[in-house]
């Protein structure tokens, strides 16, 4: 099978051929290993230094990680991992549970003790749980109807309703009285996403592989990877026009109109800190990186490095309740009942904790989510500087100029908001709190937007089995808009393209919709696109939904406390 975008590794003349079981040997010793493109990578000594972070390393160990490489990374980046190459694969490859989702893995001398014993693969601790799935899509603004096909009319054409996934746990949807309501949930939840979404199975999931590989050949081929220049000149012009008007009304005392205008600065800055990030405008690592935090930390203030980190994580493990941080919100929002669990997040490391606070914010969640999100900016202040002084990010190797790059930034930032603007530019201290806030509050949008493509989609993981292409259109939405909006949207509307291919720039996202849907039509995937108003809705239906399951939750704990009954519900 052909991968996208595939590059030229230089072969040696006798490389050994790894199979299945001498990868879990290696992977049990506590070795980093992946497949792309057919080759077997050692990545160890690489991982302190990966620009993106460890954990999406961590997220990739004993899967064939070809689409998610390819997705990520520069022509450049890949063609350097030859280095940490020690063997090949032959054949299709079947993944493993990466050891920091739970899976277990066993040393040579165990499989050759258990040689002819099945041993069940551990599952992940999202199989083992209560997960709830997509939400039943509706596709009204969309002419084909075949984008408002529901998966469960697909069993006449030979579809499985079967999970194929590595879980050694059987929930059993027909006898729920062994389970706890919120295990019952989950299958019930699981069974929504097998019955909308193409079977799991290996040629039917290799297929759908095939198809977008060849989607990102004629993606390339019709140049929708390159950049358009004049588009961003156009941007600069924006945000030059933005920032004059705020200097210029804070000039004459229009101290809370001008902070209107520089929130609207930062919010459409963040769009080019996202482009550069994903090394969508010069495809140059170090020029897009610098691009990135001279946007990012010295015009925003927020740090570029904890974003690619933070990023490249929920581009792997989209809508994972353990592993995702962009839905890690607790104790203010909770997309899904699991985590009612008090889940521990791989990426925090840490119990994300439903306590009494989160008790009782969650069952209002749905009234909360906007004025939350007003406030969401001062959130990743606290992110980018704990990322920063802890020195979270590479300290060696290309990206170890990037922290005290991105420190210089910070303090240029603080120097010219903090100080010269809020302090020496707003007289009284009431003036200064209503501008802070005001121009914060102004940004919300954008978390809005972020929220919008993930809150109401999928938490469900349907196993290892399940293909690149169809995790991410499973787990993000599109929002429907008129072109003349999309500078508002920054290219965030289109987030199911985006996370097929990140590196599209986002002028071009538009263009690439077409071929997507046709893709999708293609291959049997529902794609989800909806209208603002519609996805918002979605959304508030989804934290309301959510919220009521706390309430009944509660309310059940409380009468099993007052009857002394202290069973598995």
């Amino acid at each position: 099978m052909a991968a996208i975008g595939q590059d030229r590794w230089p072969q040696p003349r006798k490389e050994k051929v790894l199979s299945r079981q001498d990868v879990e040997g290696l992977i049990a010793q506590g070795q980093r290993i992946f497949i792309v493109d057919r080759n077997v990578l050692k990545v160890d000594a690489w991982l302190k230094y990966h620009p993106g972070g460890e954990k999406a390393i961590m997220h990739m160990v004993g899967r064939d990680a070809t689409d998610e490489v390819n997705a990520l990374h520069s022509s450049e980046a890949r063609q350097r991992m030859s280095s940490f190459r020690i063997g090949r694969i032959q054949g299709q490859w079947k993944n493993f549970l990466p050891p920091i989702q739970g899976g277990q893995f066993r040393s040579n001398d165990e499989m050759d003790k258990f040689e002819d014993v099945e041993i069940v693969e551990a599952a992940s601790p999202s199989e083992r749980s209560s997960i709830p799935g997509s939400p039943v899509f509706d596709y009204s603004e969309m002419s084909d109807d075949s984008f408002r096909q529901r998966r469960g009319e697909r069993h006449e054409n030979g579809y499985s309703s079967s999970i194929s996934s590595v879980s050694s746990i059987d929930l059993d949807p027909q006898d729920t009285n062994k389970m706890s309501y919120m295990d019952a949930y989950t299958q019930h939840e699981i069974d929504l996403d097998i019955d909308k979404y193409p079977s799991l199975d290996a040629d039917t999931q290799t297929d759908i592989v095939q198809k977008y590989r060849a989607l990102h050949d004629r993606i390339r081929n019709e140049g929708l990877f390159e950049c358009s220049y004049r588009s961003y000149f156009i941007e600069l012009c924006r945000y030059t026009l933005l920032f004059s008007t705020f200097l210029f009304l804070l000039h004459h005392s229009y101290y809370l109109t001008s902070s209107l205008f520089l929130g609207a600065f930062w919010h459409q800055l963040a769009f080019t800190a996202h482009d550069a990030g994903h090394m969508g405008i010069t495809h140059s690592f170090h020029t897009d990186t610098a691009i990135g935090i001279i946007t990012s930390d010295f015009l925003g203030g927020l740090s570029l490095g904890w974003w690619k980190h933070n990023h490249n994580v929920h581009h792997i493990v989209t809508n994972s309740p353990e592993h995702d941080p962009d839905i890690e919100h607790m104790p203010f929002f909770a997309i899904s009942h699991r985590f009612f669990a008090s889940l521990r997040s791989s990426y925090y490391e840490r119990i994300m904790h439903y306590d009494l606070f989160a008790r009782f914010v969650v069952r209002y969640q749905q009234y909360l989510y906007y004025p939350i999100l007003t406030l969401g900016r001062f959130n990743l202040y606290r992110l980018s500087w704990a990322y920063l002084l802890l020195g979270q990010g590479p300290k060696r190797g290309p990206a170890w100029w990037h922290r005290w790059f991105e420190i210089a930034g910070q303090a240029f930032f603080w120097t010219w908001f903090g100080y010269g603007v809020v302090y020496r530019c707003i007289p009284s201290a009431g003036a200064r709190l209503a501008f802070v806030l005001l121009s914060h509050m102004v940004t919300a949008p954008l978390h809005v937007q972020i929220t919008l493509s993930h809150f109401a989609m999928s938490t469900a993981d349907l196993g290892v089995d399940e293909s690149f292409p169809q995790k991410m259109l499973r787990t993000t939405m599109d929002v429907d808009c008129p072109a003349w909006l999309d500078f508002v949207h920054g290219g965030l509307q289109f987030q199911a393209i985006h996370h097929l291919f990140p590196r599209i720039p986002r002028h071009n996202l538009r263009r690439t919709q077409t071929l997507v849907q046709g893709f999708c039509k293609e291959a049997g995937i529902p794609y989800a696109l909806y209208g603002f108003v519609d996805g918002s809705r979605e959304v508030i239906g989804r934290l309301g939904e959510v919220g009521r399951q706390a309430a009944i939750l509660a309310r059940c704990q409380s009468v099993m406390a007052e009857r002394g009954d202290f069973g598995g519900h």
